[in-house]
C-alpha cells in the first residue's frame, strides 16, 4: 500500500505530506548554532577594558571600550551570533561565567592553573606582570624573590595577585584594583602588582597620582576570551575563526595602533 492511498484524506498530495514532515522535524530539532545568544562579561581594567560612563560597571556594549573590548567586538562582527556584553567586578564575573552555557569572560590571562577551567579564544593582547612602587619610594629589587619582604597590594581574582599568594608573598587583597595606587601613596602597601599599562593609567585617572615606579616586570601572559566549558565547542570554533579573520583583515593591528601611546 502506498503512502498516498493509505492516508485518511486521499486528497492531500504527497508533496504536502513531505513538507509537513520536514516542518515537524524542524520544530523538534535543536536550534541552530547561529541562533544561540552569548553572554560576554568583562571588568573595568583600562586601557584593555573601560567604561565610557566613568562607572566601574556597564550594562551594554555601547558603554564599554578598550583594547580587548574592541578586539572582541571585531571578532563578533565576523560571526552570526547575538550577544550581550556587560561589565562587572572581576571576581563576580569570573565566578558567574563558570558553569553557565554560552557565557564568556575577557580579557582573561591563560595560565596552566586555569587551562581546564575554560575553553579559549585568542590570543588577544598580552599583559606584563609588574610590581610598582610609589613615586617617592626608594625600593629597588632585581628579582621576584626580593619582593617577599614587602607588603604587596593586589585584588581578589586577579591572576597576578593569586600567583603571588600561592608563592607565599604577603599580598593584601581588595575587591577591585583601582584603590591600590592610593594604598601606595598612603604607605599602606610597599608595592602594587598589576599590568604595566594599567598601573600608571589607573593611578592618574582615579587618584591623580603620576610617576609610579615600575620596580620589576616578572612575567608576560597572553590574554584570551575565556568561554565556559558548558558551551558548545562548535561555538568556540566559530569565535576563533571570527578572531582569526579580524587578524587577517588587519582589524586587530589597527586596534593596537589606535591605543598605542
Amino acid at each position: 500500500m502506498s503512502i498516498r492511498s493509505g492516508c485518511k484524506n486521499p486528497t492531500v498530495p504527497f508533496a504536502s505530506l513531505s513538507t509537513l514532515a520536514v516542518t515537524l522535524f524542524m520544530a523538534s530539532a535543536p536550534a541552530a548554532v547561529a541562533d544561540e545568544k552569548l553572554y560576554i562579561f568583562t571588568e573595568n581594567y583600562p586601557p584593555y577594558n573601560a567604561s565610557t560612563t566613568g562607572q566601574g560597571f556597564a550594562h551594554n556594549e555601547e558603554d564599554i571600550t578598550g583594547i580587548c573590548t574592541d578586539m572582541v567586538k571585531a571578532m563578533m562582527a565576523n560571526v552570526d551570533y547575538e550577544y550581550i556584553m556587560k561589565m562587572r567586578a572581576w571576581s563576580r564575573a569570573y565566578d558567574w561565567v563558570q558553569g553557565r552555557e554560552n557565557h564568556a569572560l575577557f580579557c582573561t590571562a591563560r595560565t596552566d592553573e586555569r587551562e581546564d577551567q575554560f575553553q579559549w579564544v585568542g590570543p588577544l593582547a598580552p599583559i606584563k606582570w609588574t610590581l610598582f612602587a610609589a613615586p617617592d619610594s626608594n625600593i629597588t629589587i632585581s628579582s621576584l624573590a626580593e619582593a617577599k619582604q614587602y607588603q604587596i597590594a593586589g585584588y581578589k581574582g586577579d591572576v597576578m595577585s593569586d600567583y603571588l599568594v600561592s608563592e607565599g608573598f604577603n599580598v593584601t587583597m581588595s575587591v577591585a584594583g583601582d584603590q591600590n595606587p592610593r594604598r601606595l601613596a598612603l604607605g599602606q602597601a610597599d608595592l602594587w602588582v598589576t599590568d604595566g599599562l594599567v598601573g600608571p593609567l589607573v593611578a592618574e585617572e582615579e587618584h591623580d597620582i603620576t610617576g609610579l615606579k615600575p620596580v620589576l616586570v616578572f612575567r608576560e601572559t597572553p590574554m584570551y576570551l575565556a568561554v565556559s566549558n558548558q558551551t558548545d565547542p562548535a561555538i568556540v570554533e566559530d569565535l576563533q575563526r571570527g578572531l582569526d579573520k579580524a587578524k587577517a583583515d588587519g582589524d586587530i593591528e589597527a586596534i593596537v595602533k589606535r591605543y598605542r601611546p
